[in-house]
């Protein structure tokens, strides 16, 4: 009987002399997945023949440096929370983002991944992804927050866990630990999730995971303002396998009082920082695009004056060099009138160019390369407005490590059976 025709995959894989469960987490994918190419029943990715290709050659064991954790980056966004993990010796295997414009920048920013970004979690089987030692997940905030919470009782939508194309994605992050048994995870929210519905949803989530055998410590909600100059609360929910001394108590973070002013991240406008089309012109400033139009500048001093009379708080936020913004939001692009940058008496106020959000959020760093833009002005600011305060992340990662890469494994799999999801 003649042999079944063999795949490329694995003609060689057998030349490298290397097993699939061997190469599945050099290669960031699930032993399963890899299978499927072994028997030619999907095609493999390019980066995945070509680590095998160098093996074959003989110097790819080289470039292989065994991580000292390997995570998953679920609810990307534009990599905010990856940014705080990867420096820290982190491979990420996995990446799942369902925005196309999202996924453009964090694929520009991340081009040497040796996975493709999936998209809706929701139709990827647990089992097709790679085995991690950390999942981190930002997961959707909008049927929890305070404005997104206002916006879907004004328009009559349902919000929270009864909001079932945002709300009820936690339970995909639940289904992935409970297949996975990750040595720990980190995932992100606004401050509201805490007080949603009073408080139900948040004990739903804590509940949940403590059901799925993890050890949660007491969340803690992070003013980002003593990072950046932003007023932005975020609260941190992280679980370890294996119960444990890990505690937020001990997370030193700078006093929201002592913080960074915006002068930190504004353009000098002065021709001391290089032009950077679309955001600055060739002598500096900053590209008369951005600065509101007479109508837009009237209809919100107008908006301001209307809900003053009223008694409200609602109204533009109107900052200088010496400030501290508000939150930064992803409808800055509509009229950015949460933060707008004085320019002086008589001249009208501007919104912060993209590049100044990045700076806000802190993925730029002074004397590193600068964050790649390559989408519109109108997506940059839904990306960074629904992004992380990366510094804050970078703090969490250092605290969190000692529990994390200590105990690292290329195959974390706990052996006890996960339990079974309920709701």
């Amino acid at each position: 009987m003649l042999d079944e025709p063999r795949s490329d995959f694995s003609r060689l894989r057998e030349r490298a002399g290397v097993s699939v469960e061997a190469l599945a987490p050099l290669m960031g994918y699930s032993v399963a997945t890899l299978y499927r190419w072994e028997r030619g029943e999907a095609m493999p990715r390019q980066a995945a023949l070509t680590v095998l290709e160098d093996l074959v050659r003989g110097h790819g064991a080289a470039k292989v440096v065994k991580p000292a954790f390997r995570f998953i980056d679920l609810f990307a966004g534009i990599g905010g929370i990856r940014r705080g993990f990867e420096p820290l010796g982190g491979k990420c295997v996995f990446t799942s983002e369902w925005d196309r414009w999202a996924k453009q920048t964090y694929s520009a920013n991340f081009p040497h991944d040796d996975h493709e970004i999936a998209g809706d979690i929701t139709k990827i089987e647990a089992r097709d992804i790679p085995q991690h030692d950390l999942l981190l997940a930002g997961f959707p905030c909008q049927p929890f927050s305070i404005a997104g919470v206002s916006k879907k009782n004004a328009l009559g939508r349902a919000h929270g866990f009864a909001d079932e194309t945002q709300g009820t994605l936690f339970f995909d992050v639940a289904r992935i630990i409970a297949e996975h048994r990750p040595k720990a995870f980190l995932l992100e929210n606004v401050k509201n999730l805490v007080n949603h519905d009073k408080g139900r949803t948040f004990k739903v989530i804590i509940g949940r995971l403590r059901e799925l055998g993890y050890f949660v410590p007491s969340p803690r909600v992070i003013n980002a303002k003593g990072y950046v100059p932003q007023h932005r609360e975020r609260i941190l929910i992280a679980g370890f396998r294996e119960e444990c001394d890990f505690t937020f108590d001990d997370l030193d973070v700078p006093s929201p009082l002592n913080g960074p002013k915006l002068k930190t991240i504004l353009h000098p406008e002065d021709g001391t920082e290089a032009a950077e089309r679309p955001f600055t012109c060739p002598d500096g400033r900053v590209n008369q695009k951005y600065v509101l139009t007479d109508h837009l500048w009237r209809y919100l001093q107008d908006y301001a004056a209307k809900h003053r009379a009223a008694g409200n708080g609602f109204g533009f936020g109107l900052v200088g060099p010496d400030d501290v913004a508000r939150t930064l939001s992803a409808r800055y692009y509509k009229d950015g009138s949460e933060i707008l940058i004085d320019r002086g008496e008589g001249q009208n106020p501007r919104r912060l160019t993209p590049r100044e959000c990045a700076r806000l959020m802190g993925f730029d760093k002074p004397g590193k390369a600068a964050f790649k833009i390559p989408v519109s002005d109108t997506q940059a600011y839904k990306q960074f407005g629904n992004s992380v305060a990366v510094p804050v992340i970078e703090a969490v990662a250092r605290h969190m490590m000692p529990w994390i890469a200590a105990e690292a494994t290329q195959n974390p799999a706990h052996p006890q059976r996960p339990l079974p999801l309920v709701g």
